[in-house]
């Protein structure tokens, strides 16, 4: 089972990576609040015929420490964090915004302890920085001296430390629901969360309307990065850790590369596969073995 998890895990990365790709090349096609509600929709329209009544039947009997993790993890997890990596993107290129999933697993190191006591050795943190040295090595085309900070890096940063956060409290869930509840529920209160970004889009003239290119964009989105990447997500945390999966995803720019060559004419140069080779490297590290964790009871989260 633990092969197959992998798998999962690498079929959700590669997802993910496409996001990227398909939201840079539809920039110009679809405002990005516009595009992010609209592929949390199309999840909720595909999902809610065959979970509305179970969904509506367990909520009902929530608790307030079974809603607590919900509700943050609809505001993390649901909706906003797409919408940032949208906008990002008509500021910054796919690639340079890759860069800032290295930050990942900072992130998801530090809250992971706090929350979840879950282990974390020098193997892993040493990981994590000859990770990062081969994803800011392929962003910065072999000289660091070129790191820059715009306002899409900002925005695919904040993006990241969102996803960071609901990995995290994936594993504080104590809900009953199952992977299609729980999508649906993340769904809607991203639509909520959502709604005054939408508003102002429309408010002020952005692109709301569907193009063809557009549209295919959300359809990708919402099936594929959200529905599928998701469910897939939930799995792998499950299965394997917060912090051993949140370590993998030094791989997604090494993936963006590919993917921005075929589809957008972004060819890699040498730096991208001195790159990979750390990303690699920093991956195996991290993945391995924790130091024990603290084990976390229902009764002590309450």
């Amino acid at each position: 089972m633990r092969a197959f998890a992998w798998l999962i895990l690498f079929g959700t990365l590669l997802l993910w990576s496409g996001n990227w790709i398909v939201a840079r090349a539809v920039r110009e096609e679809i405002a990005p609040g516009f595009a992010t509600a609209g592929r949390l929709v199309l999840v909720v329209a595909l999902l809610a015929p065959f979970c509305a009544r179970g969904l509506a039947a367990k909520a009902a009997r929530f608790t307030a420490a079974e809603w607590r993790p919900l509700l943050l993890l609809g505001f993390c997890g649901g909706g906003i964090h797409l919408g940032l990596q949208w906008l990002g993107l008509h500021y910054t290129t796919a690639t340079s915004a890759t860069l800032y999933l290295s930050t990942a697993p900072i992130f998801i190191l530090l809250l992971a302890r706090p929350l979840l006591g879950e282990g974390i050795g020098a193997p892993q943190w040493a990981g994590v920085a000859i990770s990062f040295a081969g994803v800011a090595l392929i962003g910065t085309q072999g000289d660091l001296s070129l790191v820059s900070f715009n306002a899409g890096d900002a925005l695919a940063l904040a993006s990241m430390a969102m996803w960071s956060a609901y990995t995290v409290l994936l594993r504080l869930r104590r809900d009953s629901l199952d992977t299609p509840e729980f999508l649906t529920l993340i769904c809607l209160m991203g639509l909520l969360w959502m709604a005054p970004w939408v508003a102002w889009e429309i408010a002020a003239g952005r692109k709301v309307l569907l193009s063809p290119a557009g549209a295919a964009a959300v359809a990708y989105s919402a099936i594929g990065s959200l529905l599928l990447a998701y469910a897939g997500w939930s799995y792998v945390v499950t299965r394997l850790g917060a912090a051993r999966a949140g370590a993998t995803m030094h791989l997604m720019p090494a993936i963006a590369v590919a993917l921005a060559a075929i589809f957008l004419g972004e060819y890699p140069r040498w730096f991208h596969f001195a790159g990979l080779a750390l990303i690699l490297a920093g991956v195996a590290l991290s993945a391995g073995r924790a130091p024990p964790a603290r084990v976390r009871t229902p009764h002590n989260d309450r």
